[in-house]
């Protein structure tokens, strides 16, 4: 069951991953897309509306026209025709790290008791840069008390754990080996 899962997963991945490539090469303009998104977000029932098989794709196609920026429509009729509207919000998430691919711009996550200064940040970045020869880096902060101190820091396949939960889990994993 769960690498039926997994399997569907990176499906919807890769189905996801194509479509933002397809939109990206249509140099739609990403205020047009921003307000897609908003659009999807603010009127979850659109969502539901294209992907209900009862109504007909002829009141999905008008329904398109009249909502959407002009930009947009002829890329949300091919994603609804291939039905495939289930996977707007992953289409979106997938564009944003293609176009951040596309401009050298790495993504990191970094969990943390509380947040970094600006200089704290500032370094981080610079370090990430050199180390993953990136032109620009996005961090995401998530704060988790849990970890009593400190920060972990996972780029890519790389987690750097700097926190004192993770160095007592090492401490221990060491003292009970012996």
């Amino acid at each position: 069951m769960e690498t039926q899962t997994l399997t569907k997963r990176m499906y919807r991945s890769s189905m996801s991953g194509h479509y933002a490539r397809v939109l990206y090469e249509l140099n739609v303009p990403k205020t047009d897309i921003e307000k897609t998104k908003e659009t999807f977000a603010e009127v979850p029932q659109l969502r539901e509306v294209f992907i209900n098989p009862t109504i007909s794709a002829k009141t999905k196609m008008s329904v398109i026209d009249q909502v959407f920026p002009e930009s947009m429509k002829n890329f949300l009729k091919v994603v609804c025709k291939n039905q495939r509207v289930d996977l707007i919000n992953e289409i979106f998430d997938a564009y944003d790290e293609y176009c951040d691919e596309q401009a050298h711009i790495l993504t990191a996550v970094l969990t943390c008791v509380e947040p970094p200064s600006e200089e704290q940040l500032d370094k981080m970045k610079v370090f990430l840069c050199d180390k993953y020869q990136k032109a620009d880096v996005k961090i995401q902060i998530v704060e988790d008390t849990s970890l009593l101190g400190g920060f972990i820091l996972h780029v890519e396949n790389d987690e750097y754990d700097w926190s004192l939960k993770g160095r007592l889990t090492r401490l221990e994993q060491k003292l009970t080996w012996r």
